[in-house]
């Protein structure tokens, strides 16, 4: 049997050993750029979910920037609204203010007792009957006296309200009750002063 040579040997072993180590080496930096590779698409990953989530924090945050800011202008608008309605209560009071000045010293004769005659007129037709009492103030009870004159089956009570002026009408058989004094029919007017104040300037009644 022949010997190999030692050299020979040492060769094939250095070239065993060689493939190995490329063998080897193949596979780590195939694997080394498999993990290259993979960290590249996981940092890929990340940057797209952080993207995401930043364009959502962006997206939440300016939700909340508007929700704040319509929640102030509300507030703002709330409060203009307040002082708009405030003003237009001042406005209204003080045309009746006035009203009420002038009607307490209206003379009681002329015009004011064609409104009496009116008054009494509107009031038998609402109550259906003319069979009325009259309620009236003392500084009224002339000039309704001498209104009633044309009012079959109305007569004047003696007993006196307390009132700016017009009447109070009663049906005789105490069923019926008609509020048509001067107070009455300004608060009945009121909404409507406002309804035109509130139009006129733009607020909101």
């Amino acid at each position: 049997m022949s010997q190999r040579h030692p050299l020979a040997s040492n060769s094939a072993l250095e070239i065993t050993i060689d493939k190995i180590l490329k063998n080897t080496e193949k596979d780590i930096l195939s694997n080394i750029k498999s993990a290259l590779d993979d960290s590249h698409h996981n940092l890929d990953d990340s940057i797209r979910k952080l993207e995401h989530e930043y364009d959502k924090v962006i997206s939440n945050g300016k939700k909340e920037a508007d929700k704040i800011e319509k929640q102030i202008v509300g507030s703002a608008d709330i409060e203009t609204r307040n002082k708009q309605l405030l003003l237009l209560e001042d406005a209204v009071d003080k045309v009746f203010s006035k009203a009420l000045d002038q009607i307490s010293n209206v003379d009681r004769s002329g015009d004011y007792s064609n409104l009496i005659k009116s008054l009494l007129k509107e009031s038998t037709q609402i109550l259906g009957t003319s069979e009325i009492t009259v309620f009236t103030n003392a500084k009224d009870k002339d000039v309704v006296q001498s209104a009633l004159s044309q009012f079959s089956g109305a007569e004047l009570s003696s007993d006196t309200i307390d009132c700016l002026g017009g009447i109070i009408a009663k049906s005789k058989d105490g069923t019926m009750k008609f509020d048509n004094t001067l107070d009455a029919r300004i608060e009945r007017l009121k909404p409507l002063i406002r309804k035109e104040i509130a139009s006129t300037f733009g607020v909101g009644s």
